[in-house]
């Protein structure tokens, strides 16, 4: 299926590692020129050479979202630089997992303000057509463990996702968000909880019914989707990627 992504500008923050890579390199694949961030500049540039070796513009930013303003001129820059925006994915997340004030207060900078800051930034910039796609997490609307200042931070952004929908529809930009359940990666979450905490990774494995933990790739393909002009008439909507992790029952 052809997603007519050809040519179309595309930023996606956190897109050196795991989910966002996947998302940056099946834009490149549909033909997107992108622009990616990340704190480290080291995995950023290998992302971007890879990325360009596709035949596409990449550029790459060393960015901390948590920092607004010099998100926001990343942002600003990177539009340019590409020649116009289309398509802005939010994925950056502190993962914070403990119940200390600064995980809370990492959480609050990075996985909301960082968000809002970022998707703020880009509306303006947005040609009609344009879509936002914000990663969230199956852990917002299904409590699973204790209490995780992460699930708590992305159910935040559930809401405001659903608001920006309403506001940009008469604009044509569409706004969606993508929750997925347990992803496992070479360096991600779930390969440190296998290598520091082998028993709750077995139990946490065995929640799946599917017998296996999603991959970014996965994720990549349901986001991509949302923000080609196939997704045409998709907004508002929070699609939950779990391989029938979560029990709730979604009306």
């Amino acid at each position: 299926m052809d997603l007519g992504l050809e040519g179309r500008k595309a930023i996606v923050t956190g897109g050196s590692r795991g989910i966002g890579r996947a998302i940056a390199e099946l834009l490149a694949d549909e033909g997107c020129d992108l622009a990616i961030c990340a704190r480290n500049r080291g995995p950023l540039d290998t992302a971007v050479a890879a990325l360009a070796g596709k035949g596409v513009r990449a550029i790459g930013g060393a960015v901390d979202v948590a920092d607004a303003e010099a998100q926001r001129r990343w942002i600003a820059e990177a539009a340019a630089a590409l020649g116009g925006l289309d398509i802005f994915i939010a994925n950056v997340s502190a993962l914070a997992q403990s119940m200390d004030a600064d995980s809370w207060r990492r959480s609050l900078e990075i996985d909301i303000l960082g968000t809002v800051n970022g998707v703020e930034a880009a509306i303006p910039l947005l040609a009609p057509g344009g879509a936002i796609v914000v990663i969230g997490t199956t852990g917002a609307v299904e409590i699973a463990g204790p209490p995780r200042p992460y699930a708590s931070a992305k159910a935040a952004l559930v809401p405001y996702v659903k608001a920006i929908s309403r506001n940009l529809a008469p604009k044509q930009i569409r706004a969606n968000m993508v929750s997925p359940g347990n992803v496992y990666f070479k360096g991600g979450v779930w390969n440190t909880v296998e290598e520091q905490q082998p028993e709750l990774f077995r139990t946490m494995l065995s929640r799946n019914p599917m017998g296996r933990m999603g991959t970014p790739e996965e994720v990549a393909s349901a986001v991509v989707f949302l923000a080609s002009p196939r997704a045409g008439f998709i907004t508002g909507t929070n699609l939950i990627i779990d391989g029938a992790l979560t029990q709730r029952v979604q009306f």
